[in-house]
């Protein structure tokens, strides 16, 4: 049942009706009229025979009824009129010859010969006795049949001598009427019948285009675009199809172009160093990049409908600037994912603006760990400290020294030798300070080069045992050196290498007491490279101050590191150039039992040079 009255819904249907229902009103007006007009004529055309036929009779029978009145037998002028009226037979028809006074003389219906003497009184026979021409009329007979009746008067000169009256049956007329009807009737079923199976082969003209394109639409709705429309002429639905092609096409290359886009944001997003958190316009996250996931410390998939001020967990003053579409950076602290200390992260929030009705559609917030940066800005104040303080210290006390000579102390020869001594002492302090400083700018901006060259290991050992072996006499101390044999040469900066070893031995020559062992070692690491040790039994390091002993102007007893002459920045030096050289340094150690440093370098050349 749906179906069906679905059917009529359709524009197929909706078109076939409509031509239907046209032809058939238009076939209506043209059948009313025709059959109208037909029977106008058939009547007016059976109206003219009837008076044409009447007239011819009257005037035959105005002879006898005028020349024998009176004078001839009646009989015989009876007899005469009767031939003459059978001999004019209408089919269907009554023929009656009326005299003067209306009476009728004879008719040509036998069954009517009764009424021959009466008078006819109808209204044409009384006209037509007046000498009215023109008299008819309709009857309807005791038989239910309709009649056409004509009378015409007798003239014998100027006198009415009689009538003519004629009845006829006008049953043939009308049914040659029906018959034209029912040839009508069935040329008109027939025409719609035809109308009807052109108008559904016209319609599915129309209609199956329409639904190829209603498929094809469908299919383009769900992300088919390899398919093509097929054009159907050149007509309106034909530049139809070609602009549905046409669309399809463009779609299909927007759409793609969109992909693209939309696969390099995601890939910029997931590769960008910073952190992107995008809200909509009540705050809440609907988008965020790996790297802020990994800031944020959220592993999986962010909770749906999370906050960005909770997340971020921003105070109240900042959530309602936030809010407001006012805030425009902060500084928070995140704890990293694995742990540890809290990372400083500076979140940069941008507003987007609706383009039509103004308001805030959402948040951009860009998360950028400045950590390091923090950590740089805070390592360069404390080496300016380190350095003003380092620096003022021997200032401070040549200028003491000096003030000292120039009150006096330098009229005293013993007393003025010990003051310049000091003020010597100082200055030089200072030069190896100031050396230290530029070696290790050098090393920061790569302005030092680095010679590679082919070295004996256990010369280079040697070499560096040597160069320490008074102050090895003066403490009594055992050194001793041991180079695998897989290791006897590599390609590094001797020059570089002799200053970190120079470095580390003077650091266990100093803090290792008198009968102690210090021991170099060179080995070959497990992942390949040049492993050299320097062990000593000093007097250790906490393990508090391990994690710092890199660092620049970092003492673990300051006071006494720096009577002994150090600067604090051999073992940052040591480091740089070790990292130069593409190896590292590490450090272990326990209080009162000495400590070791290993560092690695490259075994084969990797580079004629570095920076």
């Amino acid at each position: 049942m749906k179906k069906g009255l679905s059917f009529f819904r359709t524009i197929q249907a909706r078109l076939t009706i409509i031509y239907v229902l046209l032809i058939l009103v238009a076939m209506q007006l043209i059948g009313v009229y025709f059959v109208s007009s037909m029977k106008n004529s058939l009547t007016e055309n059976f109206t003219k025979d009837l008076k044409a036929r009447a007239e011819m009779l009257s005037i035959l029978t105005a002879d006898k009824l005028g020349s024998e009145a009176g004078t001839a037998d009646e009989e015989t002028a009876v007899e005469s009129l009767r031939g003459m009226v059978n001999n004019l037979y209408i089919n269907g028809a009554e023929i009656q010859v009326l005299d003067a006074s209306g009476k009728i003389i004879t008719t040509s219906v036998p069954s009517q010969n009764d009424y021959v003497g009466q008078r006819n009184t109808q209204t044409v026979v009384s006209r037509a006795l007046q000498g009215i021409s023109d008299n008819e009329e309709y009857i309807i007979a005791d038989d239910n049949v309709r009649k056409k009746v004509v009378a015409k008067p007798v003239l014998s000169g100027d006198k009415v001598v009689g009538a003519i009256y004629i009845a006829a049956d006008m049953k043939d007329l009308y049914a040659t009427m029906s018959r034209i009807n029912s040839v009508f009737l069935s040329g008109l079923l027939l025409a719609l019948a035809l109308t009807a199976v052109l108008c559904v082969i016209l319609a599915h003209t129309i209609t199956h285009p329409i639904k190829e394109m209603t498929r094809h639409a469908t299919a383009l709705a769900e992300g088919r675009f390899n398919r093509k429309m097929p054009e159907f002429g050149n007509d309106e639905i034909g530049q139809l199809s070609q602009a549905f092609n046409y669309m399809t096409g463009r779609l299909r290359e927007a759409l793609s172009q969109n992909e693209e886009e939309k696969e390099k944001l995601a890939s910029i997003l997931t590769n960008m160093s910073d952190g992107v958190v995008a809200t909509d316009e009540s705050g809440v996250v609907i988008l965020m990049n790996t790297r802020a996931a990994h800031m944020l410390g959220s592993e999986g998939p962010l909770p749906e409908g999370a906050p960005l001020d909770e997340l971020l967990g921003l105070n109240h003053e900042q959530s309602g600037s936030l809010a407001e579409g006012n805030a425009q950076s902060a500084m928070i602290h995140l704890s990293p994912m694995g742990g540890g200390d809290p990372n400083i992260v500076r979140v940069t929030f941008t507003p987007i603006h609706r383009r039509e009705g103004g308001g805030i559609a959402g948040t951009i917030a860009v998360l950028q760990d400045v950590t390091e940066q923090e950590n740089l800005e805070e390592s360069r104040r404390e080496f300016v400290a380190n350095v003003s303080h380092e620096l003022r210290t021997p200032l401070t006390t040549i200028k003491s020294y000096v003030e000292a000579l120039d009150d006096g102390a330098l009229d005293d020869p013993q007393l003025a030798v010990r003051f310049v001594g000091v003020i010597r002492n100082e200055t030089e302090r200072m030069i190896r300070l100031v050396t230290d400083l530029l070696h290790l700018s050098r090393l920061d901006s790569k302005e030092s080069s680095l010679r590679i060259q082919q070295t004996d290991i256990s010369e280079m050992l040697e070499d560096v045992a040597d160069r320490f072996s008074f102050q090895i006499r003066q403490k009594r101390i055992h050194i001793s050196t041991v180079v695998h044999k897989d290791v006897a040469s590599a390609w590094l900066d001797r020059d570089q290498i002799d200053q970190v070893l120079g470095n580390l031995v003077s650091n266990a020559l100093k803090y290792t007491p008198e009968g102690g062992t210090i021991s170099l070692q060179a080995v070959k690491s497990e992942d390949g490279m040049l492993a050299i040790s320097v062990r000593d039994s000093g007097i250790g390091i906490p393990k508090k101050d391990i994690e710092r002993i890199f660092e620049r102007f970092y003492r673990v007893d300051k006071a006494r590191s720096r009577n002994m002459g150090g600067t604090g920045l051999g073992l940052s030096i040591a480091r740089e150039i070790v990292k130069a050289h593409g190896g590292s340094i590490s450090l272990q150690s326990e209080l009162n039992e000495g400590s070791l440093v290993t560092f690695t370098l490259p075994l084969h050349q990797q580079r004629g040079s570095e920076g």
